[in-house]
């Protein structure tokens, strides 16, 4: 969400909101602006404070939305220690960023558009979520050493070594509110599902058996392949 004025044309009062335009006209023709103005006074803030800060030192998992100059979005998710997420002051907070599958999704977003949201849920013990949006760079390891003294160390993903690390300055952050939040339990990931399931492989959703598939589908057949070179 972005600081818009309200957006009602005739009837804007000038009041300073936090949120989208969207929102905004939605909230009027719906009838939930005094709702949402009770939630922005009381949850929306531009920075981390204490407690939002101690939640995040304790968050093993985050989900990451990003968008590229056109608006096309994608939303993946992050993991690491308790921590791996660090805080740098009130406004600004770093995360590290590992080697994939290559295809840097989220860091060719930033490249082209720095907004950024960020989703922390703790499923385990409060059942409570913090959403932080800012604005999002991307720094080198190096980089990440040299200004903040950041080094890869259990926080970060113990065996593991960080390719890169992106800088989010933080300009909202509120609560995402329990209700529906579904309690886990944590468990070895090395241990076997029910029915002694393996972990999800590449193949789970059989898109490289239809490539295969396909691939296979489009080869000439002997008969074809005799009348090209006879």
């Amino acid at each position: 969400m972005s600081d818009l004025h309200s957006p009602y044309g005739g009837l804007d009062s000038g009041e300073h909101l936090p949120g989208s335009r969207g929102e905004h006209v939605l909230q009027r023709l719906f009838d939930t602006g005094d709702k949402a103005k009770r939630f922005y006074d009381r949850q929306v803030v531009d920075h981390l404070t204490d407690e939002m800060r101690e939640f995040l030192a304790r968050q093993e998992m985050a989900f990451v939305g990003t968008a590229d100059a056109a608006g096309n979005c994608d939303t993946t998710f992050r993991a690491g220690p308790p921590g791996f997420v660090r805080v740098l002051g009130d406004r600004t907070l770093i995360y590290p960023e590992f080697r994939g599958n290559g295809v840097l999704a989220s860091l060719g977003n930033i490249m082209e558009n720095a907004h950024i949201s960020l989703l922390f849920v703790d499923f385990f013990e409060d059942l409570v979520g913090l959403h932080v949006n800012g604005s999002a760079t991307i720094t080198t390891s190096y980089d990440a050493e040299r200004r903040h003294g950041l080094v890869d160390d259990d926080r970060t993903a113990p065996g593991r070594r960080a390719d890169r690390w992106v800088t989010v300055e933080v300009e909202e952050a509120y609560i995402h509110c329990s209700k529906h939040i579904p309690r886990f339990s944590k468990q070895d990931r090395r241990e076997r599902g029910p029915a002694g399931r393996k972990p999800a492989g590449e193949e789970y959703f059989g898109v490289p058996q239809l490539r295969a598939a396909g691939a296979e589908s489009r080869r000439p057949g002997r008969e074809e392949v005799r009348e090209r070179t006879g």
